[in-house]
C-alpha cells in the first residue's frame, strides 16, 4: 500500500511542475545528464598523498608496530591497521620465531589537489601528512614527485605541500563557499582506500556546522561518499570551483553512510595562503573569555531582541579587549562590522582579521550599546595564565550568610576558606559554603567553593554588599540576578531567578 505521505508529495511534485508560468531558475538545481565531462577537466589535478614514517616496534612484539594515531571520525581512524596488516614485509610474522626488527616504515595514502601549476602548490589536510617522514605526491599519472612540506595548520587541519616536477601540472581554483546553499549539487575527488582518483556525487546537505574539532569548526556537510582516503581531497561545485576540502566523516563503521564534512575554501584559502608565504598562520587575537548569552542573561541585562552576542566572561589583562576598555559583563553584539550571532561564530570572525588592524566592535553595556576599537594581537602558541597580586581583604564574619530564595549560603574570603576550598592568594569575592538541594543554585550547578565576584556586573567583596544587590534588584521587580562567579573551570556569567524569600537553606 502507498504510504498517504509519499503520495501527497508526489501530486504536488507534479502540480508544480504543471504551473505554465514558474521560470526554471525558480524550480531545484538540476543535475547534469553526465558529470563526466567536469570529472574528467578535474581528476588531473587531483592527486594522491603517499606517507610514510618510521614505527618502532612494541617490546616482546617486535612484527607488531604501533599504528599512528588519526582525529576521531578521520578517514584514517581504521586504515591505518588494515593497510600495515597488508603490506607486512616478508619474513615478518606473527611468531616468536620470525628475526626481530627494531623499527619498520609505515605507509598511508590520503588525497590532495594542485592549486598553483606552476609553483607545484599542492593542499591537503594536516592529519594525512602529520608526523610522516617522507611525503609522495602521485599525479593522476602515477607518476611520484617526493614532495616538500611548506607548512601546516593542526587548528583548522591544513597543509600546503609543494613539489617541483618537469611535467605539465593542473591546478583547480577556489571559489565562493558562501555562495553554496543547501541542495546544491557538488562532486567529491579523491582516493578511497588507496584505489587511485574516484569521483562521487551528492549535494551540501547543510552549512556551517560545529562538529566539536575546534574553535574554527564551519564546516559544509555534504551526502556525497566520503571514504578513507578521501581526506584532503576537493569537494568541487558545477562550475568546477572547489568549494571545500573533505576533511572528516561520522560513521559507527568507518565507511561512508551519506554525513561527511568539508572545510570550506573561503576559511581554507586565507590559510593556504599564510602557510605558503610564511609557513605559519598569524591569527588575530582578541583576549577575552566568553561564554552564551542564553535568555536569562538577555533579560538580567536587558538586551533586546533576546539573547545574541557573546558575553565576556573574562577580559584577559594585558590583552587587546582589556587595553581598549572591554570589560567582564560585557556583551560583544558586531564585530568588525559583522553581527555576533552566537558565542562560537566570534572566535572565526576575530581570527579573520590581520594582526594589528584597528576594529570596531560594538558592545552592549548598562543597558545600551557602545563602540570601542581594538588593535588585535597575534594569538598566542600558549595562552599564558593571568597572574595577579595579593591584595588585602576586609574583615569578614565568620558564620555562613544565607541568600534567601536563591539556596545557598555565603562567606566572606578567609584564610581557613582559601585552604579549605584551595583559593588563589590573591581570590577576591564571597565565598559559597552551601548549597540546598533543587534550588536556583543547585540548578545552575553552584558548588561549594566557587566564588561569587559580581553580582548585575558590580564587584562585590562582602556577603552584604551580595545581599543589598540582590535587595535592589526585587525592589525593581527584575526576576533575574546575573552572578559572575569563579570555580575550577574559570569564570563564567551564572543568571539566577529569583523566588523571594523562599527556597533558602534551613
Amino acid at each position: 500500500m502507498r504510504c498517504p505521505t509519499v503520495r501527497f508529495a508526489v501530486l504536488a511534485l507534479a502540480a508544480l511542475l504543471a504551473v505554465p508560468s514558474l521560470a526554471p531558475s525558480a524550480l531545484a538545481q538540476r543535475a547534469p545528464e553526465s558529470f563526466a565531462p567536469l570529472a574528467r577537466q578535474l581528476l588531473p589535478a587531483v592527486v594522491n598523498i603517499s606517507t610514510t614514517q618510521v614505527v618502532q616496534a612494541r617490546p616482546g612484539r617486535p612484527d607488531a608496530p604501533d599504528v599512528p594515531q588519526a582525529p576521531p571520525g578521520s578517514p584514517f581512524e581504521e586504515f591505518f591497521r588494515d593497510f600495515f596488516n597488508r603490506n607486512r614485509p616478508p619474513g615478518q610474522g606473527e611468531g616468536p620465531q620470525q628475526p626481530q626488527r627494531p623499527q619498520r616504515r609505515g605507509q598511508s595514502l590520503g588525497s590532495g589537489f594542485v592549486v598553483d601549476a606552476q609553483a607545484g602548490i599542492v593542499v591537503t589536510n594536516n592529519h594525512v601528512i602529520d608526523g610522516a617522514d617522507e611525503i609522495n605526491v602521485i599525479l593522476s599519472d602515477n607518476t611520484s614527485i617526493r614532495a616538500e612540506l611548506l607548512g601546516t595548520d593542526p587548528r583548522t587541519d591544513l597543509a600546503v605541500l609543494r613539489i617541483r616536477t618537469d611535467k605539465p601540472l593542473t591546478a583547480v581554483a577556489f571559489g565562493n563557499s558562501d555562495e553554496a546553499q543547501v541542495g546544491d549539487w557538488v562532486l567529491a575527488i579523491g582516493n578511497p582506500f588507496g584505489l587511485g582518483g574516484s569521483v562521487t556525487a551528492g549535494i551540501v546537505s547543510a552549512r556551517g556546522r560545529d562538529i566539536r574539532q575546534g574553535l574554527y569548526d564551519d564546516f559544509i556537510q555534504t551526502d556525497a561518499a566520503i571514504n578513507r582516503g578521501n581526506s584532503g581531497g576537493p569537494l568541487f561545485n558545477l562550475a568546477g570551483q572547489v568549494i571545500g576540502i573533505n576533511t572528516a566523516i561520522y560513521s559507527p563503521s568507518g565507511g561512508s553512510i551519506g554525513i561527511g564534512f568539508a572545510i570550506p575554501s573561503n576559511l581554507a584559502q586565507r590559510i593556504v595562503a599564510q602557510l605558503r608565504d610564511g609557513g605559519r598562520v598569524r591569527r588575530g587575537w582578541l583576549g577575552v573569555n566568553i561564554q552564551q548569552v542564553t535568555d536569562e542573561i538577555a533579560e538580567a541585562l536587558r538586551l533586546p531582541n533576546g539573547a545574541r552576542g557573546a558575553l565576556v566572561a573574562r577580559a584577559q589583562e594585558d590583552g587587546p579587549a582589556a587595553k581598549a576598555g572591554i570589560r567582564s559583563g560585557d556583551v560583544i553584539l558586531r564585530f568588525g562590522g559583522v553581527d555576533v550571532r552566537e558565542m562560537r561564530n566570534l572566535p572565526r570572525i576575530v581570527a579573520d582579521n590581520m594582526v594589528g588592524t584597528e576594529v570596531p566592535v560594538v558592545i552592549w553595556r548598562d543597558g545600551k550599546e557602545e563602540t570601542v576599537t581594538v588593535t588585535l594581537g597575534e594569538l598566542p602558541t600558549e595562552q599564558a595564565q593571568a597572574g595577579g597580586t595579593q591584595q588585602q581583604q576586609p574583615a569578614q564574619p565568620a558564620q555562613p550568610v544565607e541568600l534567601a530564595g536563591l539556596g545557598m549560603r555565603v562567606m566572606g574570603i578567609t584564610d581557613e576558606l582559601r585552604q579549605r576550598f584551595n583559593l588563589r592568594p590573591e581570590q577576591r569575592g564571597v565565598v559559597i559554603v552551601e548549597v540546598a538541594p533543587n534550588s536556583p543554585a543547585a540548578e545552575r550547578e553552584l558548588r561549594p567553593g566557587d566564588v561569587i565576584v559580581e553580582v548585575q556586573q558590580e564587584r562585590v567583596s562582602t556577603p552584604a554588599e551580595v545581599q543589598e544587590r540582590i535587595a535592589r534588584l526585587r525592589q525593581q521587580n527584575r526576576g533575574v540576578a546575573l552572578f559572575a562567579v569563579e570555580g575550577a573551570g574559570g569564570q563564567r556569567f551564572v543568571p539566577l531567578r529569583l523566588r523571594g524569600e523562599r527556597g533558602a537553606p534551613g
